[in-house]
């Protein structure tokens, strides 16, 4: 089979055309494609209830925080109090 000679200039600039036009449209939509596997893809309805698990959270540990400070607080009382009745202990 053989090529016509004034075939390989038509192709050339054929593909020279497609490349100007391709190029920038591949890159486009490679943006694209990447900015979108960068956002979760969570929906929000899970993302309100995340939103929400995390706000009783915090507040579950303000309280355990609250409760560990009368822990101790009530720790120290103990201690510091000497039994009645009871000689102070010799080492």
């Amino acid at each position: 089979m053989e090529i016509p000679g004034e075939l390989i200039p038509i192709v050339l600039f054929i593909m020279m055309g497609v490349t100007a036009i391709g190029w920038p449209i591949a890159r486009a939509l490679a943006r694209k494609m990447d900015r979108e596997s960068l956002q979760p893809k969570i929906p929000l309805e899970l993302q309100g209830r995340l939103e929400r698990m995390e706000l009783a959270l915090d507040s579950i540990a303000v309280e355990v925080e609250r409760i560990s400070e009368g822990q101790r607080f009530t720790t120290k009382l103990l201690s510091d109090r000497q039994p009645q009745g009871l000689p102070p202990r010799q080492p």
